[in-house]
Protein backbone atom coordinates (compact mmCIF):
# COMPACT_ATOMS: atom_id res chain seq x y z
CA UNK A 1 0.00 0.00 0.00
CA UNK A 2 1.36 3.76 -1.44
CA UNK A 3 1.84 5.95 1.45
CA UNK A 4 -0.09 9.30 1.51
CA UNK A 5 1.66 12.68 0.42
CA UNK A 6 0.61 13.60 4.54
CA UNK A 7 2.91 9.95 5.78
CA UNK A 8 5.57 10.88 3.31
CA UNK A 9 5.61 14.57 4.29
CA UNK A 10 5.53 13.93 7.97
CA UNK A 11 9.68 12.45 8.39
CA UNK A 12 10.72 16.11 6.39
CA UNK A 13 8.44 17.78 9.09
CA UNK A 14 10.13 15.82 12.32
CA UNK A 15 13.77 16.18 10.50
CA UNK A 16 12.89 20.36 10.35
CA UNK A 17 11.52 20.50 13.69
CA UNK A 18 14.52 18.31 15.38
CA UNK A 19 16.56 21.35 14.19
CA UNK A 20 15.21 23.65 16.05
CA UNK A 21 15.20 25.07 19.86
CA UNK A 22 14.28 22.12 22.20
CA UNK A 23 11.63 23.91 24.19
CA UNK A 24 10.88 21.52 26.75
CA UNK A 25 12.15 23.17 29.47
CA UNK A 26 9.25 25.20 29.56
CA UNK A 27 6.90 22.78 29.14
CA UNK A 28 8.66 21.37 32.36
CA UNK A 29 9.56 23.76 34.78
CA UNK A 30 7.04 26.90 35.46
CA UNK A 31 9.69 28.39 37.84
CA UNK A 32 12.52 28.00 35.03
CA UNK A 33 10.23 29.76 32.30
CA UNK A 34 10.16 32.75 34.93
CA UNK A 35 12.97 33.00 36.10
CA UNK A 36 13.99 33.26 31.73
CA UNK A 37 11.78 35.55 30.90
CA UNK A 38 12.84 38.21 33.56
CA UNK A 39 16.56 37.13 33.04
CA UNK A 40 15.95 38.09 29.36
CA UNK A 41 14.38 41.71 30.16
CA UNK A 42 16.82 41.96 32.83
CA UNK A 43 19.69 41.30 30.88
CA UNK A 44 18.21 43.18 27.85
CA UNK A 45 18.31 46.72 30.18
CA UNK A 46 21.51 45.69 31.71
CA UNK A 47 23.08 45.23 27.52
CA UNK A 48 21.31 49.49 27.39
CA UNK A 49 23.46 50.44 30.14
CA UNK A 50 26.81 48.14 29.52
CA UNK A 51 26.88 50.47 25.27
CA UNK A 52 25.96 53.16 27.10
CA UNK A 53 28.76 53.91 29.96
CA UNK A 54 31.29 52.92 27.29
CA UNK A 55 29.67 55.42 24.69
CA UNK A 56 29.62 57.71 28.06
CA UNK A 57 33.07 57.59 28.75
CA UNK A 58 34.30 57.62 25.02
CA UNK A 59 32.07 61.19 25.01
CA UNK A 60 33.53 62.47 28.15
CA UNK A 61 37.42 61.48 27.42
CA UNK A 62 37.93 60.79 23.27
CA UNK A 63 40.12 57.83 24.35
CA UNK A 64 39.75 54.06 23.57
CA UNK A 65 42.09 53.26 26.28
CA UNK A 66 39.96 54.64 28.80
CA UNK A 67 36.30 53.13 27.42
CA UNK A 68 38.49 49.94 27.65
CA UNK A 69 39.66 50.58 31.11
CA UNK A 70 35.69 50.49 32.41
CA UNK A 71 36.38 46.71 31.81
CA UNK A 72 39.93 46.40 33.64
CA UNK A 73 38.39 48.43 36.32
CA UNK A 74 35.42 45.73 37.91
CA UNK A 75 37.51 42.62 37.37
CA UNK A 76 39.26 42.39 40.25
CA UNK A 77 36.24 42.87 42.63
CA UNK A 78 34.36 40.91 39.81
CA UNK A 79 36.54 38.15 40.67
CA UNK A 80 36.47 37.91 44.26
CA UNK A 81 32.54 38.49 44.10
CA UNK A 82 32.32 35.55 41.57
CA UNK A 83 34.07 33.25 44.32
CA UNK A 84 32.85 34.29 47.20
CA UNK A 85 28.86 34.17 45.74
CA UNK A 86 29.65 30.65 44.66
CA UNK A 87 30.73 30.02 48.62
CA UNK A 88 27.19 32.39 49.73
CA UNK A 89 25.24 30.03 46.72
CA UNK A 90 26.61 26.18 48.29
CA UNK A 91 25.89 27.70 51.86
CA UNK A 92 22.21 29.56 51.73
CA UNK A 93 19.02 29.34 49.81
CA UNK A 94 20.42 30.45 46.57
CA UNK A 95 17.06 32.72 45.60
CA UNK A 96 17.55 34.53 48.43
CA UNK A 97 21.63 35.06 47.49
CA UNK A 98 20.40 35.50 43.95
CA UNK A 99 17.75 38.15 45.41
CA UNK A 100 20.33 39.99 47.46
CA UNK A 101 23.26 40.01 44.42
CA UNK A 102 19.99 41.78 42.05
CA UNK A 103 19.22 44.59 44.62
CA UNK A 104 22.40 46.07 44.53
CA UNK A 105 22.56 45.84 40.93
CA UNK A 106 19.43 47.86 41.04
CA UNK A 107 20.27 50.10 43.08
CA UNK A 108 23.20 51.22 41.66
CA UNK A 109 21.75 51.12 37.82
CA UNK A 110 19.47 54.01 39.67
CA UNK A 111 21.91 55.79 40.78
CA UNK A 112 23.65 56.02 37.57
CA UNK A 113 20.38 57.47 36.31
CA UNK A 114 20.14 59.63 38.79
CA UNK A 115 23.44 61.48 38.09
CA UNK A 116 22.98 61.53 34.22
CA UNK A 117 19.50 63.37 35.06
CA UNK A 118 21.13 65.94 37.34
CA UNK A 119 24.39 66.48 35.76
CA UNK A 120 26.15 65.20 38.23
CA UNK A 121 28.61 62.08 36.48
CA UNK A 122 32.03 61.93 35.83
CA UNK A 123 34.12 59.33 34.53
CA UNK A 124 35.12 57.94 37.82
CA UNK A 125 31.34 57.43 38.93
CA UNK A 126 30.88 55.59 35.96
CA UNK A 127 33.81 53.81 36.52
CA UNK A 128 32.59 52.75 40.35
CA UNK A 129 29.22 51.89 39.46
CA UNK A 130 30.26 49.70 36.58
CA UNK A 131 32.61 47.78 38.71
CA UNK A 132 29.44 47.44 42.07
CA UNK A 133 27.33 46.10 38.79
CA UNK A 134 29.83 43.63 37.58
CA UNK A 135 30.35 42.35 41.06
CA UNK A 136 27.27 41.75 41.75
CA UNK A 137 25.59 40.33 38.63
CA UNK A 138 28.74 38.22 38.72
CA UNK A 139 27.22 37.04 42.05
CA UNK A 140 23.19 36.77 40.27
CA UNK A 141 24.97 34.78 37.10
CA UNK A 142 26.74 32.22 39.41
CA UNK A 143 23.53 31.87 41.68
CA UNK A 144 21.38 31.46 38.94
CA UNK A 145 23.42 28.91 37.13
CA UNK A 146 23.41 26.77 40.09
CA UNK A 147 19.83 27.05 40.59
CA UNK A 148 19.16 25.61 37.02
CA UNK A 149 20.01 22.36 37.34
CA UNK A 150 17.29 21.66 40.34
CA UNK A 151 14.67 23.20 37.77
CA UNK A 152 15.04 20.81 34.68
CA UNK A 153 15.98 17.32 34.46
CA UNK A 154 20.20 16.53 33.51
CA UNK A 155 18.55 15.61 29.67
CA UNK A 156 17.26 18.89 29.39
CA UNK A 157 20.18 21.02 30.28
CA UNK A 158 21.38 21.40 27.01
CA UNK A 159 18.12 22.82 25.73
CA UNK A 160 17.99 24.77 28.71
CA UNK A 161 21.91 26.02 27.71
CA UNK A 162 20.18 27.13 24.12
CA UNK A 163 17.39 28.95 25.55
CA UNK A 164 20.27 30.66 27.78
CA UNK A 165 21.72 31.63 24.59
CA UNK A 166 18.68 32.78 22.93
CA UNK A 167 18.64 34.95 26.11
CA UNK A 168 21.89 36.37 25.30
CA UNK A 169 21.05 36.70 21.65
CA UNK A 170 17.86 38.94 22.67
CA UNK A 171 19.68 41.23 25.20
CA UNK A 172 22.83 41.60 23.51
CA UNK A 173 21.48 41.75 20.28
CA UNK A 174 18.84 44.35 20.65
CA UNK A 175 20.09 46.19 23.47
CA UNK A 176 23.84 47.61 21.87
CA UNK A 177 21.21 48.69 18.67
CA UNK A 178 18.46 50.13 20.87
CA UNK A 179 21.67 51.99 23.15
CA UNK A 180 22.62 53.74 20.19
CA UNK A 181 19.79 54.49 19.07
CA UNK A 182 18.79 56.11 22.37
CA UNK A 183 21.87 57.71 23.36
CA UNK A 184 22.08 59.14 19.65
CA UNK A 185 18.46 60.82 19.88
CA UNK A 186 17.38 60.85 23.93
CA UNK A 187 20.20 60.82 25.96
CA UNK A 188 22.12 58.77 28.64
CA UNK A 189 19.86 59.65 31.06
CA UNK A 190 16.65 57.91 29.15
CA UNK A 191 18.89 54.80 28.55
CA UNK A 192 19.55 54.34 31.79
CA UNK A 193 16.44 54.85 33.59
CA UNK A 194 15.17 52.31 30.86
CA UNK A 195 17.43 49.53 32.70
CA UNK A 196 16.06 50.76 36.19
CA UNK A 197 12.08 49.73 34.67
CA UNK A 198 13.62 46.56 33.12
CA UNK A 199 15.42 45.63 36.06
CA UNK A 200 12.02 45.01 37.85
CA UNK A 201 11.39 41.74 35.94
CA UNK A 202 14.04 39.89 37.13
CA UNK A 203 13.00 40.09 40.68
CA UNK A 204 9.40 38.48 39.68
CA UNK A 205 11.43 35.73 38.53
CA UNK A 206 14.02 35.53 41.36
CA UNK A 207 10.72 36.00 43.72
CA UNK A 208 8.61 33.25 42.38
CA UNK A 209 11.40 30.57 42.84
CA UNK A 210 10.52 27.86 45.59
CA UNK A 211 13.44 27.68 48.58
CA UNK A 212 16.58 26.22 46.84
CA UNK A 213 19.31 25.53 49.35
CA UNK A 214 22.22 23.17 48.35
CA UNK A 215 22.18 19.34 48.87
CA UNK A 216 24.94 17.59 50.58
CA UNK A 217 27.60 19.01 52.90
CA UNK A 218 27.33 22.27 53.35
CA UNK A 219 30.42 24.19 54.24
CA UNK A 220 30.05 27.88 55.95
CA UNK A 221 31.70 30.75 52.98
CA UNK A 222 35.57 30.92 54.37
CA UNK A 223 38.82 29.52 53.87
CA UNK A 224 37.64 25.68 54.18
CA UNK A 225 34.86 26.47 51.56
CA UNK A 226 37.43 28.02 48.74
CA UNK A 227 40.14 25.18 49.60
CA UNK A 228 37.54 22.46 49.48
CA UNK A 229 36.33 23.86 45.44
CA UNK A 230 39.86 24.30 44.51
CA UNK A 231 40.58 20.81 45.90
CA UNK A 232 37.63 19.52 43.61
CA UNK A 233 38.89 21.75 40.72
CA UNK A 234 42.58 19.93 41.12
CA UNK A 235 40.32 16.81 40.86
CA UNK A 236 38.44 17.90 37.46
CA UNK A 237 40.67 18.19 34.37
CA UNK A 238 37.68 18.56 32.00
CA UNK A 239 36.24 21.57 33.64
CA UNK A 240 39.81 23.31 34.04
CA UNK A 241 40.27 22.42 30.47
CA UNK A 242 37.20 24.89 29.19
CA UNK A 243 38.00 27.43 31.91
CA UNK A 244 41.46 27.90 29.82
CA UNK A 245 40.10 27.34 26.48
CA UNK A 246 37.60 30.05 27.43
CA UNK A 247 39.95 32.67 28.61
CA UNK A 248 42.38 32.23 25.74
CA UNK A 249 39.16 32.49 23.54
CA UNK A 250 37.88 35.70 25.15
CA UNK A 251 41.28 37.50 25.47
CA UNK A 252 42.53 37.35 22.25
CA UNK A 253 39.01 37.22 20.34
CA UNK A 254 36.95 40.06 22.18
CA UNK A 255 37.95 43.45 20.51
CA UNK A 256 34.03 45.04 21.59
CA UNK A 257 36.14 47.74 23.37
CA UNK A 258 37.62 49.06 19.85
CA UNK A 259 34.31 49.80 18.99
CA UNK A 260 33.42 53.25 19.57
CA UNK A 261 37.04 54.13 17.88
CA UNK A 262 36.02 52.10 14.86
CA UNK A 263 32.48 53.69 14.69
CA UNK A 264 34.18 57.08 14.99
CA UNK A 265 37.06 56.93 13.01
CA UNK A 266 37.59 54.04 10.78
CA UNK A 267 34.35 52.35 9.36
CA UNK A 268 32.13 55.43 10.46
CA UNK A 269 28.59 56.08 11.68
CA UNK A 270 29.87 56.69 15.09
CA UNK A 271 27.17 55.22 17.89
CA UNK A 272 24.96 53.53 15.77
CA UNK A 273 27.74 51.38 14.24
CA UNK A 274 29.07 50.32 17.74
CA UNK A 275 24.92 49.61 18.20
CA UNK A 276 25.40 47.32 14.70
CA UNK A 277 28.56 45.62 15.12
CA UNK A 278 27.65 44.68 19.40
CA UNK A 279 24.34 43.17 17.69
CA UNK A 280 26.05 41.48 14.94
CA UNK A 281 27.71 39.34 17.81
CA UNK A 282 24.43 38.35 19.33
CA UNK A 283 22.27 37.55 16.34
CA UNK A 284 24.66 35.13 15.60
CA UNK A 285 24.19 33.83 19.63
CA UNK A 286 20.64 34.09 18.69
CA UNK A 287 20.62 32.45 15.01
CA UNK A 288 22.76 29.16 17.06
CA UNK A 289 20.46 28.92 19.50
CA UNK A 290 17.41 29.05 17.28
CA UNK A 291 18.48 26.02 15.08
CA UNK A 292 20.71 24.24 18.09
CA UNK A 293 18.45 20.96 17.98
CA UNK A 294 21.45 18.85 16.72
CA UNK A 295 23.65 20.28 19.60
CA UNK A 296 21.73 18.52 22.39
CA UNK A 297 22.19 15.34 20.66
CA UNK A 298 25.88 15.55 20.36
CA UNK A 299 28.23 13.02 23.29
CA UNK A 300 31.47 13.88 22.45
CA UNK A 301 31.02 17.89 24.22
CA UNK A 302 34.95 18.16 24.23
CA UNK A 303 35.59 18.29 20.71
CA UNK A 304 32.47 20.31 20.52
CA UNK A 305 33.78 23.03 22.40
CA UNK A 306 37.65 22.58 20.80
CA UNK A 307 36.21 23.12 17.21
CA UNK A 308 33.34 26.18 18.19
CA UNK A 309 36.26 27.88 20.04
CA UNK A 310 39.11 27.91 16.42
CA UNK A 311 35.77 28.77 14.11
CA UNK A 312 35.57 31.73 16.15
CA UNK A 313 39.56 32.20 16.07
CA UNK A 314 38.77 32.11 12.60
CA UNK A 315 35.79 34.34 12.21
CA UNK A 316 37.85 36.75 14.67
CA UNK A 317 40.41 37.26 11.85
CA UNK A 318 38.42 37.57 9.23
CA UNK A 319 36.97 40.57 11.09
CA UNK A 320 40.66 41.96 11.49
CA UNK A 321 41.01 41.42 7.74
CA UNK A 322 37.93 43.39 7.32
CA UNK A 323 39.40 46.47 9.64
CA UNK A 324 42.84 46.32 7.50
CA UNK A 325 40.25 46.93 4.03
CA UNK A 326 39.23 50.06 5.93
CA UNK A 327 42.03 51.13 6.77
CA UNK A 328 43.15 50.87 3.25
CA UNK A 329 40.32 52.58 1.70
CA UNK A 330 39.20 49.62 -0.19
CA UNK A 331 35.19 50.01 -0.72
CA UNK A 332 35.11 53.22 1.35
CA UNK A 333 33.74 56.03 0.39
CA UNK A 334 35.73 59.40 0.08
CA UNK A 335 35.07 60.72 3.55
CA UNK A 336 34.23 57.97 6.70
CA UNK A 337 32.76 59.77 9.99
CA UNK A 338 30.08 59.39 11.75
CA UNK A 339 27.56 60.45 9.25
CA UNK A 340 29.26 58.76 6.26
CA UNK A 341 29.57 55.13 7.20
CA UNK A 342 31.12 52.85 4.65
CA UNK A 343 28.22 50.33 4.74
CA UNK A 344 30.08 48.01 2.98
CA UNK A 345 32.55 47.14 5.28
CA UNK A 346 29.96 47.64 7.92
CA UNK A 347 28.45 44.60 6.50
CA UNK A 348 30.83 42.95 5.85
CA UNK A 349 32.21 43.07 9.61
CA UNK A 350 28.61 42.18 10.94
CA UNK A 351 28.79 39.00 9.06
CA UNK A 352 32.01 37.85 10.67
CA UNK A 353 31.38 39.16 13.88
CA UNK A 354 27.72 36.59 13.63
CA UNK A 355 30.01 34.14 12.85
CA UNK A 356 32.04 34.87 15.94
CA UNK A 357 28.65 35.15 18.21
CA UNK A 358 27.52 31.70 16.73
CA UNK A 359 30.55 29.78 17.12
CA UNK A 360 31.02 31.07 21.23
CA UNK A 361 27.08 30.14 21.37
CA UNK A 362 27.75 26.52 20.77
CA UNK A 363 31.17 26.43 22.84
CA UNK A 364 28.76 28.22 25.51
CA UNK A 365 26.36 25.24 25.29
CA UNK A 366 28.60 22.42 25.39
CA UNK A 367 30.60 24.28 28.37
CA UNK A 368 27.67 24.94 30.14
CA UNK A 369 26.22 21.42 30.05
CA UNK A 370 29.57 20.04 30.81
CA UNK A 371 29.45 22.55 34.15
CA UNK A 372 26.19 21.80 35.34
CA UNK A 373 25.85 17.82 34.44
CA UNK A 374 29.19 17.16 36.05
CA UNK A 375 29.80 18.96 38.95
CA UNK A 376 28.17 17.67 41.92
CA UNK A 377 25.35 19.90 43.81
CA UNK A 378 26.98 20.50 46.94
CA UNK A 379 30.27 22.09 44.90
CA UNK A 380 28.09 23.92 41.76
CA UNK A 381 27.68 27.09 43.46
CA UNK A 382 31.68 27.19 44.00
CA UNK A 383 32.59 26.26 40.29
CA UNK A 384 29.72 28.46 39.01
CA UNK A 385 31.14 31.05 40.88
CA UNK A 386 34.87 30.15 38.93
CA UNK A 387 33.13 30.06 35.54
CA UNK A 388 31.32 33.12 35.85
CA UNK A 389 35.02 34.39 36.54
CA UNK A 390 36.75 33.26 33.81
CA UNK A 391 32.87 34.15 31.37
CA UNK A 392 32.52 37.32 33.05
CA UNK A 393 36.46 38.20 33.27
CA UNK A 394 37.58 36.92 30.22
CA UNK A 395 36.73 39.62 28.04
CA UNK A 396 37.86 42.19 30.46
CA UNK A 397 41.21 41.15 29.97
CA UNK A 398 40.38 41.04 26.31
CA UNK A 399 39.59 44.78 26.76
CA UNK A 400 43.02 45.35 28.32
CA UNK A 401 44.83 43.16 24.98
CA UNK A 402 42.52 44.86 22.51
CA UNK A 403 42.93 48.41 24.24
CA UNK A 404 46.30 48.20 25.09
CA UNK A 405 47.70 46.85 21.79
CA UNK A 406 45.72 49.20 19.68
CA UNK A 407 47.12 51.91 21.24
CA UNK A 408 50.85 50.99 20.18
CA UNK A 409 50.06 49.50 17.38
CA UNK A 410 46.48 50.22 15.15
CA UNK A 411 42.51 48.74 15.47
CA UNK A 412 43.24 46.20 12.73
CA UNK A 413 45.72 44.39 14.33
CA UNK A 414 44.68 42.90 17.83
CA UNK A 415 41.46 40.80 16.22
CA UNK A 416 43.76 39.63 13.50
CA UNK A 417 46.42 38.66 15.69
CA UNK A 418 44.22 37.31 18.26
CA UNK A 419 42.37 34.80 15.66
CA UNK A 420 45.41 33.08 14.72
CA UNK A 421 46.56 32.94 18.41
CA UNK A 422 43.06 31.52 19.11
CA UNK A 423 43.10 28.81 16.52
CA UNK A 424 46.83 27.45 17.26
CA UNK A 425 46.54 27.34 21.05
CA UNK A 426 43.00 25.66 21.20
CA UNK A 427 44.43 23.12 18.69
CA UNK A 428 47.66 22.58 20.91
CA UNK A 429 45.61 22.12 23.85
CA UNK A 430 43.42 19.94 23.27
CA UNK A 431 45.13 17.49 21.69
CA UNK A 432 47.65 17.28 24.20
CA UNK A 433 44.44 16.58 26.81
CA UNK A 434 43.27 13.58 25.48
CA UNK A 435 40.60 12.86 27.95
CA UNK A 436 38.83 16.17 27.40
CA UNK A 437 38.61 15.43 23.90
CA UNK A 438 36.53 12.03 24.73
CA UNK A 439 34.01 13.51 27.25
CA UNK A 440 31.13 11.85 26.68
CA UNK A 441 28.02 13.58 28.01
CA UNK A 442 26.04 10.33 28.74
CA UNK A 443 28.90 9.82 31.68
CA UNK A 444 29.67 13.09 32.89
CA UNK A 445 33.20 13.26 34.51
CA UNK A 446 34.38 16.40 35.80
Amino acid sequence: MSESPRERRAPRLRLRRDHLIDLRPFRVSPAFTRLWIGSTLAGLGGQLTLVAVMLHVFDLTGDTFAVSMIAVAGLVPMIIAGLYGGMLADAFDRRVVALIAASITFASTLLLAVLAWTGGETVWWLYALSVVNSAANSIVGATKSAITPRLIPRDLLPAAAALQGITVGIMVMAGPALAGVLVAYTGYAWTYTIDVVLMLSLFLGLWTLPTIRPEGEIVRPGLESLRDGIAFLRRAPNIRMQYVLDIIAMTFGHPIALFPAIGAVLLGGGAITVGVLTASIAAGAFLSSLFSGPIGRVRRHGVGIERAIQAFGVATALFGLVLVAAQLGWFSPEVVDEHHPDLVLIAVAAVFLAATGAADNVSAIYRSTMMQAAVPDTMRGRLQGVFMVVVAGGPRVGALYAGALATVTTLWFPPLLGGFVIVGLVGVLVRLNPRFRAYDAEHPEP
